[in-house]
């Protein structure tokens, strides 16, 4: 890689390419037939260099070949590139032979040729003095060099192997850095010409590039272990001292499973020893919780460095839950070719207490092979390769019982799971058998054999359903309270690697060796999604908040997101044809390219139209209207709430003009017109032929009553609050404006709801008013009296109905209840 102010150059086999902003590309440099391993900014323009020691210099912006330049291998084999500050169009070259040459590229000529010190050049750097170059060597000499006068300044030695990089610092103190092949850094002073400090172990592998910041105290360097680290100068023993640092793992992850509830944090293991948390949201809350370490204590005491003899083999599986994080230790760990279970604390980010294992075993062939803690944080239960479970308490690391009298299974335990509340145990060994113990008295309940082998073995512990992944490449789906197989999938063509249930319970996701992931849809039994990547899936695990599916690979570092589109877009959850064909889809990055790519592929089909409900199922259903309850439950009760609500005293008229434009109360909200005469002297008189003019409401009821339609009526009702219903039922009285025909349209109007069936609600809630304030008067009108007698009719056996069902479905319930099925 390399970076001028614009762009970052990055080679990859024989073409390298320009990325802008970090993420586009936006140049591409094809030409060379050897593995490009140097790049050197310069200016427009941009030199690389080959294994086969062919030099070329590209023009930025146009792409096109400006020069090249052909060396001899067996003679001069570039192996450094530098462009001396101050020296115009021209570069320094050093070989694995030793010698230099400096060459100006403008006018393609050799200027001068530096004889060396006959041992290879490994490293080049400008050092803060015009004409000054260090020269690291394959002996782990820093040679300083004046260019100008080909004359050695001085010379520093380390024990290291060779110099891989050089920095110098720029913040007004004499210090060069030199990075070493086992990790290490030396700090040398160039005044007194010694070594002032050591940097050990700064990485676990070579450092493959150090940088001192511009006129700062700040050393950035990473490494093949997959960290980047900043370090600090700011200690009197001029030292540094880590500030900040972002790593990943170094190695391929054995084993990834989201931690907590929150869907933030991914815990990872690796074959590197170390256990991770990755966070979803930002870098900056990942976390490492190290290396596992035999005897934590004896290190520190005999002052032993963390070599391999003292670290833990890589874990293979882990299980954890945050439970009781706070009061000690929530993940339990088995590693590979080991007996003994390590014990993790989150909160802490270190290793736990206790190493969890048999008292009476000694045998190194047997070893743990899976492990489960319980939902309440306080017992681990561990499965060995000899068939024994065992049971241990988590905060104690007392051994608390074992499954079976000397073994629980026959074969080695591929799997181990515990239930929600602690009441059962499922086991399941390579002999093919499946079995429920009491996790209290440790007596087998159940036992039932299996079709094939197991391979892994998954609980969703919310909704009972058990997922196993056989050696035949197939799934099958268990409950647990009845101890049934409920659903059987194959089609995978390779061994089942792992295995992830969504939130719900509703979806089995499995990663296979086939290179494929597909999505199992548990109520239907169908296959409603499957795609294939360009490298075999190891781990699988989805975010307890459904959001994202995160995947780890086969020799691949990271771990990958995947997205949930059923979140945040239409898609069609249908069952995939038996013929489908997947698609080969690439591992999630930020590459614009590839984000075009997955638009097309996501984009919904013709057939997923948006469904429009119709307001009535069916004519014999009966339906609610959509109102919220407090327009219609609060009627009969308005004079208790007006009571209740009565203002203690008038409201004040606001002295200056409203800032908003007025609106007129009520629940849908409207502007108020402007008053036209604002004359102070206005008459006060109220004008009595107002009050003489009917509602919206009593006209279209007087219009109903022509052409037996109602609907605008109950519209207008509809759009009303409790009071404006209270105000038009009682205005529909003679007494208030209205008319006995009014009173026998709104009559009418309930008898449509209660016909239609719709509104069900709405029409027992305005006739309970109507009846409340006009009750009274109805005996002494024959028509009102026989409308109320249709009406009573047509509710009485609209309820007889409904309660029939009521009684039916709650017999229903209590009979699921209390029988045993």
């Amino acid at each position: 890689m390399a970076a001028d102010g614009k762009l970052v150059f990055a080679a990859y086999g024989n073409v390298f390419s320009a990325f802008a902003r970090n993420k586009e590309i936006v140049h591409t440099f094809r030409g060379h037939k050897a593995e490009i391993h140097l790049l050197q900014p310069f200016g427009d323009h941009v030199i690389s260099v080959d294994t086969d020691s062919i030099l070329t210099i590209w023009h930025i912006y146009s792409e096109e070949e400006y020069l090249q330049l052909t060396f001899d291998k067996s003679v001069f084999k570039i192996s450094a590139i530098l462009h001396p500050s101050t020296y115009l169009n021209k570069i320094l070259l050093g070989s694995e032979q030793g010698s230099l040459q400096l060459w100006n590229v403008k006018s393609n000529k050799l200027l001068y040729t530096f004889p060396g010190w006959k041992v290879g050049v490994t490293a080049l750097q400008q050092a803060p003095a015009v004409d000054v170059v260090a020269v690291g060597l394959m002996s782990g000499q820093v040679i300083i060099h004046n260019i100008k006068f080909d004359e050695t300044l001085m010379k520093f030695r380390q024990d290291w192997g060779p110099i891989t990089s050089i920095s110098f610092r720029t913040d007004g103190h004499p210090v060069m850095a030199a990075g070493s092949p086992c990790g290490h850094i030396g700090l040398w002073d160039l005044e007194d010409k010694r070594l002032i400090n050591q940097m050990r172990n700064a990485h676990s592998t070579a450092i493959a590039g150090l940088t001192f910041l511009h006129r700062e105290p700040l050393l950035v360097t990473n490494g093949a272990d997959n960290a980047l680290r900043i370090w600090i100068f700011d200690g009197p023993t001029g030292e540094g001292r880590l500030l900040k640092f972002r790593m990943g793992h170094s190695a391929p992850l054995t084993k990834i499973r989201y931690y907590g509830q929150n869907g933030q944090q991914i815990l990872s293991a690796s074959q590197d020893g170390t256990l991770q948390s990755f966070s979803t949201i930002h870098e900056k809350f990942n976390k490492s919780l190290g290396h596992g370490i035999i005897n934590k204590k004896r290190v520190k005491r005999k002052g032993l460095q963390k070599t391999m003899s003292v670290r833990l083999p890589p874990i293979i599986k882990f299980a954890a839950e945050e439970a009781r994080e706070s009061d000690w230790d929530g993940i339990i760990a088995c590693h590979q070719s080991k007996l003994s279970c390590s014990t993790w604390n989150y909160q802490r980010s270190t290793i736990g207490s206790y190493f969890l294992k048999p008292k009476e075993l000694k045998k190194d062939d047997i070893t743990a092979t899976a492990v489960d803690i319980t939902s309440c944080g306080n017992f681990a239960v561990i499965g060995l390769s000899s068939g024994t479970v065992d049971v241990y308490n988590m905060q104690s690391g007392i051994h608390r019982g074992s499954f079976g009298k000397d073994q629980a299974h026959k074969g080695s335990i591929r799997g181990v799971a515990v239930d929600g509340l602690n009441q059962l145990t499922i086991t399941t060994g390579s002999e093919g058998l499946l079995k429920f113990w009491n996790f209290k008295s440790k007596i087998l309940i159940h036992s039932m054999n299996l079709d094939s082998s197991p391979n892994a073995m998954l609980l969703h512990r919310d909704s009972g359903i058990l997922g196993l992944a056989l050696d035949d490449f197939s799934i099958s789906v268990l409950d647990i309270e009845t101890r049934k197989i409920v659903r059987e999938f194959s089609g995978h063509q390779g061994q089942i690697n792992d295995m992830a249930f969504s939130p719900d319970g509703r979806w089995l996701i499995s990663a296979s060796m086939d290179c494929s992931i597909r999505t199992w849809d548990l109520p239907s039994g169908c296959l409603i999604d499957c795609f294939l990547l360009d490298s075999a899936p190891l781990n699988v695990t989805m975010s307890p908040t459904g959001d994202f599916l995160a995947t780890s690979h086969v020799d691949h570092l990271g771990i990958y997101l995947w997205s949930n589109i059923s979140l945040y877009s239409v898609v069609s959850l249908r069952p995939l044809p038996a013929d489908y064909v997947p698609s080969v889809v690439m591992l999630p990055g930020t590459c614009q390219t590839q984000d075009v790519e997955l638009t097309e592929f996501i984009e919904p089909s013709d057939e997923m139209i948006a469904y429009e409900s119709p307001e009535q199922l069916n004519e014999q259903l009966v339906t609610l209207s959509l109102l919220p309850e407090s327009r219609w439950k609060n009627l009969l009760n308005l004079d208790v709430i007006k009571k209740k609500n009565k203002p203690k005293e008038p409201p004040k008229v606001p002295k200056s003009a409203p800032f908003f434009i007025p609106t007129v109360p009520g629940l849908v909200p409207r502007y108020a017109t402007p008053e036209q005469n604002s004359d102070p002297q206005q008459s006060k008189v109220v004008n009595l032929g107002m009050l003489a003019q009917k509602s919206d409401f009593c006209l279209k009821l007087e219009d109903g009553l022509i052409n037996n339609k109602y609907e605008l009526a109950l519209n207008i009702l509809k759009e009303l609050g409790p009071s404006g219903i209270e105000t038009e039922l009682r205005s529909l009285a003679p007494d208030c404006g209205g008319s006995i025909e009014v009173m026998q349209g709104f009559l009418k109007m309930v008898g449509m709801m209660l016909d239609r069936k719709r509104d069900f609600e709405l029409a027992q809630a305005y006739l309970a008013l109507f009846l409340k304030l006009h009750l009274k008067m109805i005996p002494s009108e024959p028509t009102l009296q026989e409308e109320i007698t249709k009406l009573s009719t047509k509710v009485e056996e609209n309820w007889i109905h409904l309660q029939s069902l009521f009684n039916q479905s709650m017999c229903v319930l209590n009979y699921i209840k209390s029988a045993l099925l």
